[in-house]
């Protein structure tokens, strides 16, 4: 699996999701919708998908930038470590045959309302065992990446809003773990959304990250609609991007806020410099 090109107008390479846009139309209408606006698409669960279906649209032109990694597990338990490791051998699989060049993990899986399945009582923090599980954990992603010639990457989430109690959630979380193991096979999915509500301070927080950064996928705050809609600078975002040599992946995790069209066409605009 090899990294899609950039595009020639932004120097990025543009992505969107097919689980948030076009809602009203059937999966494979979505796909096909985002890559004729000239867009590479991504997915979540493969589960929930024809992966018959996918294989096809992929023979037939789409880029599949990235997908879920895993099905069930965490980082933070040997048991649940070991049910990750499983099902992320799973996922290669389907990675290959729909040509996905990255495979998304979190620290826990997530249920269908983006909660966490093992989810830290309230008001608490991982434990220093379960820092070293995850370390330790994520280490044999990378050497699974190493064996099978595939990229995971480790996406941050956003405690407050969207997934209370999801361990080793921050970017500060993710960064920690994906350099330590400092491997061309695990990358940090690094969510501009999830950041703001979290952290703040993108721009450095991109610069920080930059050695490590798989993808950054972006949607604006509040409201998790395309950016133009919310607070954050985006264009600001992608100058400096380009200034610090990005030219990976930027996907589009978000929903639309009138139009998916139109929210297409701002989110190439936001990216185009």
């Amino acid at each position: 699996m090899t990294t899609p090109a950039a595009s020639p107008s932004a120097g990025f390479i543009l992505a969107a999701s097919a689980e948030m846009l076009f809602p009203d139309l059937p999966v494979r209408d979505r796909i096909i919708a985002i890559r004729d606006r000239g867009f590479h698409v991504e997915i979540w669960d493969w589960r929930g998908h024809d992966i018959d279906e996918l294989e096809r649209l992929h023979a037939d032109g789409v880029t599949f930038t990235s997908m879920t990694g895993y099905t069930i597990g965490n980082l933070g338990d040997p048991q649940g470590a070991d049910e990750l490791l499983r099902t992320a051998a799973e996922s290669i699989a389907i990675a290959r045959r729909i040509g996905a060049w990255a495979l998304n993990l979190h620290g826990t899986g997530l249920d269908n309302r983006g909660l966490p399945v093992v989810a830290l009582p309230a008001g608490t923090e991982a434990t220093p065992q379960m820092w070293e599980c995850a370390r330790h954990t994520l280490g044999r992603i990378a050497e699974l990446g190493e064996r099978e010639q595939v990229t995971f990457v480790l996406e941050n989430l956003n405690l407050a809003v969207d997934h209370p109690g999801t361990p080793f959630a921050r970017a500060a979380d993710t960064l920690d773990l994906v350099s330590g193991v400092d491997s061309p096979h695990l990358k940090l999915n690094l969510d501009l959304y999830h950041a703001q509500i979290g952290e703040g301070n993108l721009i450095e927080l991109c610069r920080a990250a930059l050695p490590w950064i798989g993808e950054i996928q972006v949607a604006d705050v509040p409201g998790r609609c395309e950016p133009g809609t919310g607070e954050i600078n985006y264009a600001g975002v992608a100058r400096a991007l380009a200034d610090m040599g990005y030219r990976g992946v930027v996907g589009m995790e978000a929903f639309a806020s009138t139009d998916s069209g139109r929210a297409l066409a701002r989110f190439r605009e936001a990216f185009t410099l």
